[in-house]
């Protein structure tokens, strides 16, 4: 039976682990952030993170830590947010590197349920004689990763709702003018690109697309950029728009009907001329089948979308049942008449009360952010709520 100190102490160290993970996110996807602490006769002696895609793990990153140090980690105790590898990839096995350091411990908050891995990176501990301990802040762990965790575990991408709205439930302004007005402030606008930095696709509607004319680009605008996607039943897309323009240096994704795609021949081939990829829904113009494209985007290695169109596009992942995260940044404003596209109506059609877990409320000046999770999400991931 461990103690009640010998827990607190593990908490200590794994929550630690935990927000050293977090300073990957959005450099590291679609691999999971991960955290490890190096503790000795009660002392920490290496700190590392998984820092970006394709580098060094976090259980290498502390071990070189603790070489900087001038530590040695023989007969030390290791904590990490995630099972060690076990297997050859971009990097060698941790677990090599771990057995090789003579650790006497590890500590792991949650297991990898990958194929390669799913407790074979444990095993592979033990088999060398270290002590493995496991579900220290599991949930935390879980959490942080569930994109990758329900990737992993059942190959379907997360799906991440979001839109900024007043309090009046507003989206827009109704008379835009010559200049763009923004309902969210500058900090909840950079916390958004924060977001398509870790995601792999972004999606809107034809609507948002004529409306606003967006890039759908993380700014600053580096690394790894995101499938555009576009929801585009009658194939409306301008052929001028900003999303075609920048289809050669970034992919765009035009999701249509067959029969628009039959109707308008020419279109379809000024669109795949400009490099926009154009994908078709099989059934009848104008029928959903939110389905079929999510089984179309995991299909192509993404793992996380982030869908940002208007209410209808929301509200219809939710209808659904194909959300897995809400956030949603509130201004304080109150619009009346002079706000447009108001998400309440479309989100009245809902015949079911959706509630949140895990939520978390965020300031962004004024502004607030709320953010959780959705029941259906919590269960794929094996996370009580």
């Amino acid at each position: 039976m461990r103690n009640t100190s010998d827990e607190t102490r593990d908490t200590k160290y794994m929550q630690m682990a935990l927000r050293l993970a977090r300073r990957g996110i959005g450099s590291v996807e679609p691999n999971p952030a991960v955290g490890a602490i190096l503790v000795k006769t009660g002392k920490i002696i290496g700190k590392g993170w998984h820092r970006k895609f394709g580098g060094p793990h976090a259980e290498i990153n502390a071990l070189e830590n603790c070489k900087n140090l001038d530590a040695g980690p023989q007969a030390a105790t290791m904590y990490v947010t995630l099972e060690p590898c076990c297997h050859h990839a971009k990097t060698p096995p941790c677990t090599d590197a771990i057995i090789a350091a003579r650790l006497a411990k590890v500590v792991v908050a949650t297991i990898d349920p990958s194929q390669h891995a799913n407790g074979k990176g444990i095993e592979r501990l033990r088999n060398a004689g270290i002590e493995v301990q496991t579900g220290v802040c599991q949930t935390e762990a879980k959490l942080l990763n569930a994109p990758f965790i329900k990737f992993a575990k059942t190959g379907k991408c997360w799906v991440i709702l979001k839109w900024a709205q007043t309090i009046d439930g507003k989206l827009a302004y109704a008379d835009k003018g010559d200049q763009q007005q923004w309902i969210s402030n500058d900090l909840s606008r950079k916390d958004v690109h924060k977001i398509r930095r870790r995601i792999q696709a972004i999606l809107v509607g034809i609507n948002t697309v004529v409306a606003d004319n967006p890039l759908l680009t993380p700014r600053p605008s580096k690394g790894k950029q995101p499938t555009r996607v576009v929801l585009d039943n009658f194939l409306r897309v301008p052929l001028g728009c900003n999303l075609l323009a920048t289809a050669k240096k970034s992919r765009v994704l035009i999701v249509t009907s067959q029969q628009a795609l039959r109707a308008n021949p020419q279109i379809a081939e000024k669109i795949s001329q400009k490099g926009a990829e154009l994908l078709a829904f099989p059934g009848t113009q104008g029928q959903s089948n939110l389905g079929f494209l999510l089984h179309e985007l995991s299909e192509r290695g993404i793992g996380q979308l982030l869908v940002e169109g208007g209410p209808t596009v929301v509200t219809s992942f939710l209808k659904e049942g194909l959300a897995d995260q809400i956030v949603v940044y509130i201004a304080p404003k109150i619009l009346g008449q002079q706000g447009s596209v108001s998400i309440t109506g479309p989100m009245a059609e809902l015949t079911g009360a959706i509630g949140l877990h895990y939520v978390d409320v965020k300031r962004f000046g004024d502004d607030v952010r709320l953010t959780g999770f959705l029941q259906k999400a919590l269960d794929e991931i094996s996370v009580g709520s």
